[in-house]
């Protein structure tokens, strides 16, 4: 790639070339990002903490939240101070690097939140087997498949990009990097490229889509065998889940599962999946549910119990 590369930097351009719209955005991404580190790593602490959140569930969802923290790190932190220095420029083995993580933490998230599918239907579907299925083990290895199918997707569309040339034009009309922006800046024809990344990403995005509604459309039909106080708290946990996840793919399927060609919208739905579905996490899939909120009480009561000490 250096051999036949002349770009060494790019360019983003951003959301405004105003610096005082740069800065209103520095100041309200670290506000937002503040809120989901600290919103997530609660969780995180709590379920660590917590003796009464030892299910499958509650193991998933902290790794769920751990995941959220890495995705939005990838890309947050740096528009937050491009913003606030109004130097928005980025080395491309940098460029390259953060397309590699921005992929491996958004592939694992997608795994992880089929894998939380699969574990509703056995929990709902399968409750006398749960135990035996779900055990630590199972867990521990799925979490394993969840790290290592991430790490698989990103590893191709990483090599897909690393050798490609680029002479520019170096400037890029987005916050960070990621595959079709980049594409753009190639000196060389990315038809067949473009064909291989979308189907890198879009056959992971649909596969687990299917396999998250499949989970669901099972659930609601073995629902009309409960009681009504079971279908109520199986329907309030998958509704989470499912918002989560909608919240978390569409935007990904509006700009991954499409030819390679970039639009003016993508900088807006690219802050959907990498800071609002970070931030709402905490907010619907856990400070809704009362076994966390507990859990987190007891944790604050710990605290200051210890601190009055």
């Amino acid at each position: 790639m250096a051999a036949t590369s002349n770009v060494t930097e790019i360019i983003f351009l951003g959301f405004s070339q105003n610096r005082d719209v740069q800065k209103l955005i520095s100041v309200v991404f670290l506000l937002t990002y503040t809120a989901i580190v600290l919103g997530n790593g609660l969780i995180v602490v709590t379920i660590m903490a917590s003796r009464g959140l030892t299910s499958p569930m509650y193991f998933f969802l902290g790794y769920l939240s751990f995941v959220e923290i890495c995705y939005c790190s990838v890309t947050v932190p740096r528009l937050i101070l491009d913003s606030f220095l109004g130097r928005k420029v980025i080395s491309l083995k940098g460029c390259i690097t953060q397309i590699f993580f921005l992929h491996f933490f958004g592939g694992a998230e997608i795994f992880l939140l089929t894998v939380m599918a699969y574990d509703r239907y056995v929990a709902i579907c399968k409750p006398l087997h749960y135990t035996v299925i779900m055990s630590r083990r199972a867990c521990g290895l799925l979490v394993g498949v969840a790290w290592g199918g991430g790490l698989l997707h990103s590893a191709g569309q990483t090599f897909l990009i690393f050798q490609l040339p680029f002479c520019g034009p170096q400037v890029l009309d987005h916050y960070f990097c990621d595959v079709h922006p980049v594409l753009k800046l190639a000196c060389s024809d990315t038809f067949l490229i473009g064909i291989l990344v979308i189907t890198n990403g879009g056959s992971i995005s649909v596969a687990s889509f299917t396999g998250l509604l499949a989970s669901y459309v099972v659930i609601l039909q073995s629902l009309r065998t409960q009681t009504s106080e079971g279908r109520r708290k199986a329907l309030s946990t998958c509704a989470s889940h499912v918002a989560v996840a909608a919240l978390f793919f569409i935007p990904c399927s509006f700009v991954y599962m499409r030819p390679c060609v970039t639009l003016p919208a993508d900088k807006v739905v690219a802050v959907f999946y990498t800071v609002v579905t970070p931030l709402l996490n905490p907010v619907i899939y856990s400070f809704r549910n009362a076994e966390v909120k507990n859990a987190m009480r007891r944790l604050m009561g710990r605290k200051v119990i210890w601190d009055k000490k």
